[in-house]
């Protein structure tokens, strides 16, 4: 009878424990969902949201405030789930994200909406880097993958369904909705965190948890969050709000370099810093860091001109015109989860190398297309791209976050998505400036790309302006094939061949 029941015992603790992190990995992917989808489904319904609560003029920081408050809070959420685990820092951050959406349905002016979206940015920090760190606590190494290509997928669908999704709730319903849909998707969230996911316990008594919560780093946290919202202001909205050398610009950039000096001084100092400097001291990491940095950096290049090409030079429609983006969100997660397959025969490096390899010749392409050229050619570029840089991200994540323990998977996980968050809004700036410059170049005047193309209606755009756009477009496209060599040169010569990973 006990030689009988034990194995059924065992399997059933196995079977049990196996639902368990199916429903954990179901929690992460809505909680995912739930950040992904939000950028998407906003853009499209701006028109009514602008018309119902007015504010034009700076409509655009519904945008910029939410990545801003996301991009300064991931170091901070990495170093709380270090200190205190996974669990409370993804129950409180969807919380305020909820808190957020909330908020932001029952917004009566533009003011209050931008206020509501930074809370709602302030949830999202802590669920994408949250998210990102659990999936590695609950797979080992040669498993990882498969949960890190399900949250792709969870961006690409995301990516492809965000705006048809707010476009029929913004057209067919409220814009409001937008937001309220948020909430019982958080629910059903929430309720499978905290009914299914049960960390190991880590703190030997209550005395050494008031410890470290002691010795949070709250005065760091404070000075990274300062010194983050001031300089991603400044490069978010110089060239857009106000000029580069004019004094709000020259004041925030001022006031950035200060608190800058301020958080090395803070971090220093502190027994747990947010900020640890092992983080830029280890290869690996400062390497990873860097080179996902610059991988956010490139990536404005389609994402930001490539639908103003596709409608202004192409002639496409807005649908057809999205289409063409969207095709890399289908190659980027089968890429990843097959790459698998050959860093474990080069390593993670040498596949993170030859997805970057073949990035760079990708973009370098696309200012060779034939003018006006035709829709698939950008299309399959696109797919194409997808596919190299599924090649390159997803080993170094997988990577990284295999050569440090649990208690610095958060920490270094932050690092990571802060420093691709950040390689966005520099090349948001960058290549604006850059588009900006070759248009005023082209058509010999002070010309920028949104007063351009927001001029032109259907067969409106004369040819000289076409051209101008499709220049400027692959002036951008060229930067953002450096910003992939530069991304493979750091590789190359910055990240050991092989990853120091540590036993599961």
């Amino acid at each position: 009878m006990s030689g009988d029941t034990r194995p059924a015992t065992r399997d059933g603790a196995q079977r049990t424990g196996t639902e368990r992190r199916g429903a954990v990995v179901a929690a992460l992917m809505l909680a995912m969902a739930l950040a992904a989808l939000d950028s998407t489904i906003v853009s499209t319904a701006v028109p009514q949201i602008v018309g119902d609560l007015g504010g034009f003029s700076y409509f655009s920081w519904l945008f910029s405030g939410y990545l801003l408050a996301v991009t300064v809070s991931l170091p901070v959420y990495g170093k709380l789930s270090d200190t205190f685990g996974r669990k409370p820092v993804l129950v409180a951050g969807a919380a305020v994200f909820l808190l957020g959406s909330l908020l932001c349905a029952l917004a009566w002016n533009m003011g209050a909406l931008i206020a509501f979206r930074i809370v709602q940015g302030l949830g999202g920090g802590a669920l994408q880097g949250t998210v990102q760190t659990l999936a590695a606590d609950l797979y080992p190494l040669k498993e990882r993958p498969r949960i890190q290509a399900r949250l792709s997928t969870v961006w690409a669908v995301s990516a492809v369904a965000g705006p048809g999704v707010g476009g029929l709730l913004a057209a067919y319903a409220d814009w409001r909705w937008i937001f309220l849909v948020n909430l019982p998707v958080g629910a059903v969230a929430l309720w499978l965190i905290v009914r299914h996911l049960h960390e190991p316990d880590r703190k030997a008594s209550g005395a050494q948890e008031r410890k470290a919560r002691a010795r949070v780093d709250w005065a760091g946290a404070v000075a990274v969050f300062a010194c983050g919202g001031v300089l991603l202001t400044a490069l978010v909205q110089g060239g857009v709000a106000w000029p580069w050398l004019s004094a709000p610009s020259v004041a925030l950039l001022a006031t950035g370099g200060v608190l800058v000096a301020v958080v090395v001084l803070v971090e220093r100092r502190a027994a747990e810093p947010i900020i640890p400097g092992w983080v830029w001291r280890r290869r690996t990491i400062a390497a990873v860091n860097l080179a996902l940095g610059a991988l956010g950096l490139l990536m404005v290049a389609p994402t930001v001109f490539l639908p103003t090409y596709a409608q202004s030079v192409l002639g496409l429609g807005p649908v057809a015109a999205g289409f063409v983006l969207s095709v890399w969100t289908l190659s980027w997660p089968v890429s990843a989860a097959l790459s698998q397959h050959v860093y474990r025969r080069i390593g993670f490096r040498d596949t993170a190398l030859l997805g970057m390899a073949a990035a760079a010749l990708i973009l370098f392409a696309f200012p060779f297309l034939p003018y006006p050229g035709q829709a698939w050619q950008p299309t399959l570029l696109m797919l194409l791209l997808g596919g190299a840089l599924g090649l390159f991200q997803l080993p170094l994540i997988v990577g990284v976050q295999s050569t440090v323990g649990w208690s610095e998977r958060g920490t270094t996980t932050a690092s990571v998505l802060f420093c691709r968050q950040t390689g966005q809004t520099l090349g948001a700036a960058a290549f604006g400036a850059v588009a900006n410059g070759v248009l005023a170049t082209r058509l010999g005047g002070a010309s920028d790309l949104d007063s351009v193309t927001g001029a032109l209606g259907p067969g409106a755009a004369t040819e000289a302006t076409r051209h101008a756009i499709a220049d400027a477009v692959h002036a951008v496209y060229l930067g953002a094939a450096c910003a992939a060599a530069l991304a493979f040169l750091v590789l190359l010569f910055l990240a050991p061949r092989k990853f120091p990973v540590l036993a599961d």
